[in-house]
């Protein structure tokens, strides 16, 4: 029994998915009382063409090629790492395309591209403990300079543990103001695996890309030291399985820890490890999550930046 029924195409030593087109779910996203970067408007404002498809969206076109690639391992210990290099507007087709790991390079190069070529991610995935594409990416970061947003959030940095649950019908919040439910009518690879227990583990299963809303379900009851309201996107972001998979309706409990700040010539970024244990406080996941806050939606950032550090930036 396999999990879905997409096409792929194996072309050499690449598994290429189905061209599809994701949905957007986030319009009526709020954080910090205000509207997302999935909002057309706020989205225009920062010289986006509208709201952007929020990036683990695109997670679930590689379900297919990874269980093509590894089998019923991908759900128990896979593992996606990959930087978002442009985002992706609703109507808009993609494709996902994994090249075939050996023996000597246990991981899998990992892309996404538009119908024009256009690159949306690119990184890793694998089913083993091997250094991933942001674990490359972490050792090569420019540490934050002159920080104004995240001046005072500090590496090492960690939240209380939080009891997070995804059922059918629950609607995840202002970050995620829909249900998994009515994400399964929309999703791109759609299985019985995520609304049955027609599967190996006799349990509906949470799909990879729901996995980050769970995540980040109530990351807002205790939020960074972080100035706002500004406007943030995902920039880079990593999930893995150690002891998959998570079922719907169950209870885990998450920890985020800050492992990294960063910073470009458009934003500061905290990057925020995420540690999920079951109830026997068994590590059954890990996020890795480069959260890159926008500095010109931040109204006062020149004058701040001016004060904090003496002249303009």
């Amino acid at each position: 029994m396999t999990a879905f029924d997409a096409q792929i195409t194996q072309t050499g030593g690449a598994l290429i998915g189905p061209w599809r087109r994701p949905r957007q779910m986030l319009q009526a996203q709020t954080y910090d009382a205000h509207a997302s970067i999935h909002d057309d408007a706020t989205a225009q404002k920062l010289g986006f063409k509208g709201g952007t498809i929020e990036g683990p969206t695109h997670f679930s076109q590689f379900a297919p090629i990874c269980e093509r690639q590894w089998g019923r391992a991908w759900f128990e210990r896979g593992c996606l790492s990959v930087h978002y290099r442009s985002v992706c507007y609703e109507g808009e087709e993609v494709q996902a395309t994994l090249l075939a790991s050996s023996t000597e390079q246990p991981d899998c190069q990992v892309q996404m591209l538009k119908r024009d070529g256009t690159e949306v991610l690119r990184g890793t995935a694998s089913i083993v403990e091997s250094p991933t594409a942001l674990d490359l990416r972490l050792r090569e970061l420019k540490p934050l300079a002159d920080p104004v947003i995240l001046r005072d959030v500090k590496v090492a940095q960690t939240s209380k543990r939080q009891s997070v649950r995804m059922a059918f019908d629950q609607n995840m919040g202002d970050l995620y103001p829909f249900t998994l439910r009515q994400k399964l009518a929309v999703i791109t690879e759609s299985s019985q695996y995520y609304s049955t227990a027609d599967n190996p583990w006799g349990k509906p299963i949470i799909p990879m890309e729901m996995l980050s809303v769970l995540f980040q379900y109530r990351s807002k009851d205790d939020p960074l030291p972080a100035k706002g309201p500004a406007v943030g996107l995902f920039a880079d972001q990593e999930i893995r399985l150690v002891k998959g998979p998570l079922f719907v309706d169950e209870e885990y409990e998450v920890e985020r820890e800050v492992v990294a700040l960063s910073g470009s010539r458009r934003t500061e970024s905290a990057w925020v490890k995420t540690r999920v244990f079951d109830q026997a406080g068994t590590l059954v996941a890990t996020m890795l999550l480069n959260m890159a806050t926008l500095k010109d939606s931040y109204a006062p950032y020149e004058e701040e930046y001016r004060r904090l550090y003496g002249v303009g930036r």
